[in-house]
């Protein structure tokens, strides 16, 4: 990660963050993997499809796998999913809202529906101890909360 003074970073790591999610994910899980078993390898004898459907089913799912690292500058957010390095322009974003999870970055000025697609997700750790600084930084940085 770089060396560059950070205004915010934290962690959110929903595996272990919530548990009773964690096990009826798995369930979920398990279940359309035997589907798509019984369906692909047993009835049509195509294994190939089992692979392909059980790697996009769970490439899906997987920011619930591993930990995700918020890194706030005065620049620009960073995002790391564990190898992966996500950048953006605090110009980026119009407006910010919260949701479910934590707080959404819209590219809009205004909240929408193409937000879950354009905009960026920032998802609180289990205690929310970022929450406070988080919203001071984001109506310094991007402005209107909605």
């Amino acid at each position: 990660m770089e060396n560059r003074e950070d205004l915010l970073r934290w962690t959110s790591h929903p595996l272990l963050d919530e548990a009773v999610k964690t096990i009826f994910l798995i369930a979920i899980m398990v279940l359309v993997s035997m589907i798509l078993y019984q369906t692909a390898i047993i009835t049509w004898k195509a294994p190939i499809y089992f692979y392909l459907g059980m790697l996009f089913f769970i490439g899906s799912m997987i920011t619930w796998f591993i930990p995700t690292t918020y890194i706030l500058f005065d620049d620009k957010i960073q995002i790391w999913y564990w190898k992966i390095k996500l950048e953006r322009n605090w110009s980026d974003f119009g407006c910010w809202y919260t949701d479910k999870k934590g707080v959404m970055l819209s590219t809009f000025k205004r909240p929408r529906r193409l937000d879950n697609f354009r905009g960026q997700s920032l998802r609180f750790s289990k205690d929310k101890h970022e929450q406070g600084k988080l919203f001071e930084l984001l109506a310094e940085k991007v402005g209107e909360r909605y």
